[in-house]
């Protein structure tokens, strides 16, 4: 896996300490949510209506 296999679509400083980040996944379009807060944090899909993952094309 290479280091520009993924692509920070949008950053966002919701608090001091807590960030979230939108990351996509360039070799499957996969879409991501990463929470951040101090030393903590998720990974998760981002996911549409019916359930299933959210795919950016480029």
């Amino acid at each position: 896996m290479g280091k520009d296999r993924f692509d920070i679509k949008e950053k966002e400083g919701l608090s001091l300490m807590t960030d979230a980040v939108i990351i996509i996944d360039k070799e499957t379009g996969v879409n991501y949510l990463y929470v951040c807060r101090g030393y903590g944090g998720g990974l998760t899909p981002l996911l549409d209506s019916e359930g299933k993952p959210i795919v950016t094309k480029e």
